[in-house]
């Protein structure tokens, strides 16, 4: 079995991962936390264009 993890963590997601979107790609998250810091990374990074 594959272990997946945390696209911000690199923890393991465990059996809900959490989607996000990012620019066009979509990872997994383990968490709503993890979650929360690849949307504002992605804001910060729109910002600054």
């Amino acid at each position: 079995m594959t272990t997946k993890t945390c696209a911000a963590c690199d923890d393991d997601v465990g059996d809900k991962p959490i989607m996000v979107t990012i620019g066009q790609k979509t990872v997994e998250v383990c968490c709503e936390t993890c979650a929360q810091a690849l949307r504002d990374a992605e804001k910060s990074k729109s910002a600054a264009r």
